[in-house]
């Protein structure tokens, strides 16, 4: 039967047509506005819904209005949305760092205090439910012509083997020509190190003991004191440290190569932080050894996090110093060796390797450590993939671990070219890792090149995208005001209903337990197509509603009640109504994503059975395919309609590796 329009509508629409035959020669605005009565009719129709699904603006109320450049989905159903500074130079110099709770379920909103500008950090799920938090923003950058006073990295030396030393901000070196610059940050350097040697002479006789020290190294950014030329150099000499006296003066000193006027990036911090669901506050860890902005955080199958890459304290890209974190102790140890750009997208793989799409966020030349390809921790080996297209634009790009993620398939999506380069792709490619010899394959393009694409696994096995932008940050009002749905059994991608908000730039996109996925942020960089308006961040809230909410409800199924926590190739069972009706189950990862970037989420397919009155799921015993930590349980009938999800915890495996101190030691 066909659906018709109610008479309240029809009597707005021939309202509607009356004032268009009064205005049709000079009035535009009410055209548009008839347009838009029309579409709203149209998209609010059940017919549309269930095939194309829907959007809603969420209230958010001033107060909580925040640049959301972080989003994490917690297991107690909340979303964490990270600002910090939220790319706003004047909230950083008042130390005004923001984070916000939001509850889907009732829509309330909660201020979090946030102790430091977690601006640009990395973020990873932790066993227990707990969220690392890692890295952010010490310092803005200053761009080229702007810069007035030279700067940069000065290596602080220690002789001294029996104490370690600070300098506190503000600390000022001399160069050997009375020239003179101050210290930026605190500064630590460890006492130096000492060994007892001995030595033989020529006939093999036993020579005395000597002493051998090395001397400690840390390093802190540094500023000419005065604006002007005569701080610049490029020639190396030790600076010594104004204030100090008698061996001090002698055991502690700076190096420094180059000190110049060019343009100088972000600076990262090494804080690190948990923050507690429950308690619904940060709790200090210990921090990272580097600092890092724009960091990848990725878990381990034993539960430990593997921190990797980001901007230094100085504001070069960390040269391949990866750091471990251990949620038992709470402290860092030293990791692989490998350099990455910032924000590279790796994903955990089956067996324990680690999958470098190529996907980053930036920071780093065109020509250096961008190559796809697998990472084996335990002997520090990296293989190199091919098969790619348009590899020159792989920045800014989406990938995934397609659904299921027993399949081993991981997804590129778009991209675009380095830096602010006008070059977007509409290439997507995928790599199926059970193959004798993994190569990327190209698969169904995307309507259009886009950047800064949301992918967003869903229950039913399908990957909604949405939004992104043609040109970078926006530019020339190119933000892509369409989504779809990609079906990896089919290789094609299907029409979804278009979003209100366009997203480019620090933007994020995250499923809900309820099965809707919700979309936050977008920073352009300029607010109209000529490019004379600077833009404004995007502070609305926009959540979308797939088709399979719009389906029979009472079908719709439903888990009862069952356990929260399920070991590693355990059985786990839930009371569920109709469980006949139930033919698949999922564990989903919550999301933690920033810049296109989210390493959380999977799909894990269950084991299922079924009796008259309960379904029980049977979890993989692999933690390379789940690793340890909350998951979203999903139940979906033939045609994909999922029930609300259940959160049950995965227990970390009882062979894991024990917890070391010592440096880096593979995963269990």
């Amino acid at each position: 039967m066909a659906h018709r329009p109610s008479t309240r509508l029809k009597k707005t629409v021939l309202g509607t047509g009356a004032v268009l035959v009064l205005a049709a020669l000079n009035a535009p605005a009410t055209l548009s506005f008839a347009g838009d009565a029309y579409h709203a009719y149209k998209i609010g129709r059940p017919s549309y819904k269930i095939q194309y699904g829907s959007w809603d603006l969420i209230g958010l109320p001033e107060e909580y209005r925040i640049n959301a450049m972080h989003a994490a989905l917690l297991h107690t159903g909340k979303v964490l949305l990270i600002a910090g500074s939220g790319n706003n130079q004047r909230n950083f110099d008042k130390g005004t760092f923001d984070t916000i709770l939001w509850d889907p379920s009732d829509n309330t909103f909660k201020k979090i205090p946030t102790p430091e500008d977690f601006f640009c950090s990395g973020h990873a799920q932790l066993p227990d439910g707990r969220l690392l938090v890692a890295g952010g923003t010490a310092r803005y950058e200053v761009l080229d012509g702007k810069v007035t006073r030279a700067g940069g990295g000065m290596r602080v030396k220690n002789e001294n083997p029996d104490k370690a030393v600070t300098l506190k901000k503000g600390t000022r070196f001399r160069s050997p020509s009375g020239v003179e610059y101050v210290s930026r940050f605190d500064v630590t350097v460890p006492a130096a190190t000492r060994a007892f040697e001995i030595g033989y002479g020529r006939g093999g006789q036993m020579l005395p003991w000597h002493t051998k020290v090395t001397a400690a190294e840390a390093r802190v950014f540094v500023e000419a004191v005065r604006e002007g030329r005569e701080g610049l150099t490029t020639q190396a000499a030790q600076y010594a440290v104004v204030g100090l006296k008698g061996r001090d003066a002698d055991d502690v000193y700076g190096l420094a190569e180059r000190l110049s006027t060019v343009k100088q990036d972000f600076q990262g911090i090494k804080s690190a932080y948990e923050f507690d669901p429950r308690a619904e506050r940060y709790v200090p860890v210990d921090p990272m050894k580097d600092a890092r902005w724009y960091p990848t955080l990725v878990g381990l199958q034993d539960g430990r996090v593997l921190a990797v890459s980001g901007l230094n304290d100085v504001g070069d890209v960390v040269p391949g110093d990866n750091e471990i974190y251990d949620p038992q102790t709470r402290k860092w140890t030293k990791g692989p060796l490998h350099y990455f750009p910032t924000y590279p997208a790796l994903f955990l793989t089956q067996g324990g390797r680690l999958l470098f799409t190529g996907s980053n966020a930036g920071y780093g030349p065109k020509n250096k450590g961008r190559a796809p390809g697998l990472w084996d921790l335990n002997t520090n080996t990296f293989t190199k993939v091919g098969g790619l297209t348009d590899t020159d634009q792989l920045e800014t790009s989406s990938s995934v671990l397609l659904p299921p993620a027993q399949d081993q398939k991981v997804m590129v999506l778009g991209g675009g070219g380095v830096g602010e380069s006008k070059l977007s792709t509409g290439r997507t490619a995928v790599i199926d890792l059970k193959a004798d010899h993994p190569a990327f394959r190209t698969t169904a393009r995307l309507p259009q090149g886009t950047r800064y694409l949301s992918s967003v696994l869903l229950p039913d096995d399908s990957v909604f995208t949405t939004g992104g932008s043609a040109d970078y940050r926006g530019r020339g009002a190119s933000d892509i005001h369409k989504a779809q749905f990609y079906y990896p059994r089919s290789d094609s991608f299907v029409a979804a209903a278009d979003p209100v908000v366009g997203r480019d730039y620090h933007s994020e996109a995250l499923l809900l337990p309820d099965g809707r996925v919700a979309t936050f942020g977008s920073d352009p960089l300029f607010a109209d197509k000529d490019n004379t308006r600077l833009g404004r961040f995007e502070h609305r809230l926009e959540v979308y509603t797939p088709p399979y909410l719009y389906r029979d409800p009472k079908l719709r199924p439903v888990l009862g009640a069952g356990p929260d926590e399920v070991a590693p190739g355990g059985r786990a069972t839930f009371r569920a109504a109709r469980p006949e009706r139930i033919v698949r189950a999922r564990l989903m990862r919550p999301s933690a994503v920033t810049h296109s970037t989210d390493v959380e989420q999977r799909s894990v397919e269950l084991g299922l059975t079924r009796t008259k009155d309960a379904v029980t799921v049977e979890v993989p015993g692999d933690p390379t395919l789940v690793p340890p930590g909350w998951y979203m349980l999903f139940a979906a009938d033939a045609d994909g309609t999922p029930s609300v999800a259940k959160w049950i915890r995965v227990t970390a495996p009882v062979t894991a590796t024990p917890t070391s101190d010592v440096g880096w030691m593979p995963p269990g």
